[in-house]
């Protein structure tokens, strides 16, 4: 489907607050299996995401078993991980931010991550619903833009994220085809340039 004005957003740190959902798994680790075992995990953990280019939760847990194959905590791990509540760490201004770019144009998720645990995180965080079901979810998605043009015309959009160096990529990429948006320590969104500039961009 093509859309004269796509809002394109990114999830974690962005619409929810990733920092404290990995504090929480954090505190659960230690309290499930220990601390050194908790560190062990999440070294693991950075191994995978060197290997891969994204973070895995569940990929880094399966490789902790394999380590320790007795070890039967990890399956409260594993449903700690399934059935956490990411509703709960939405941003207070995410509707409000969504209500507003669906009156305006199509909102899309547009994020990094692995191809089980990053949907259900969106699902369950009720974010899935909120696009009507518009969510590209990559391994890189600055390196995938001749995939989100194919699906949707940029004619005025807007991408939202936390990171300058992701915004900066899909600026060189898209230039005045694209609006950048840079999250701040906020509650809200804020706007850089009437052109998109992002410092460095």
């Amino acid at each position: 489907m093509l859309h004269d004005c796509v809002f394109l957003i990114d999830v974690d740190n962005t619409l929810l607050d990733n920092d404290a959902v990995i504090a929480d798994l954090r505190q659960h680790l230690v309290d499930v299996i220990g601390t050194e075992c908790e560190r062990r995990y999440w070294e693991i953990f950075e191994q995978l995401r060197n290997e891969l280019g994204y973070a895995d939760y569940l990929g880094a847990l399966q490789r902790y078993r394999i380590e320790r194959p007795r070890e039967a905590q990890v399956l409260q791990i594993s449903l700690y991980l399934l059935r956490y509540p990411f509703a709960n760490r939405l941003y207070p201004a995410r509707s409000n931010l969504l209500r507003q770019l669906h009156a305006r144009g199509r909102p899309v998720i547009l994020t990094d991550g692995d191809v089980v645990f990053q949907p259900r995180k969106i699902e369950r965080a009720g974010l899935w619903g909120a696009v009507d079901g518009e969510v590209l979810i990559y391994i890189h998605k600055e390196e995938m833009l001749d995939d989100v043009e194919r699906r949707y015309r940029l004619g005025g959009t807007l991408m939202i994220d936390d990171k300058i160096r992701i915004l900066a990529a899909m600026k060189a990429v898209w230039r005045d085809r694209l609006t950048t948006g840079l999250r701040p320590a906020g509650p809200l969104c804020e706007r850089r340039g009437a052109r998109g500039e992002v410092p460095g961009g």
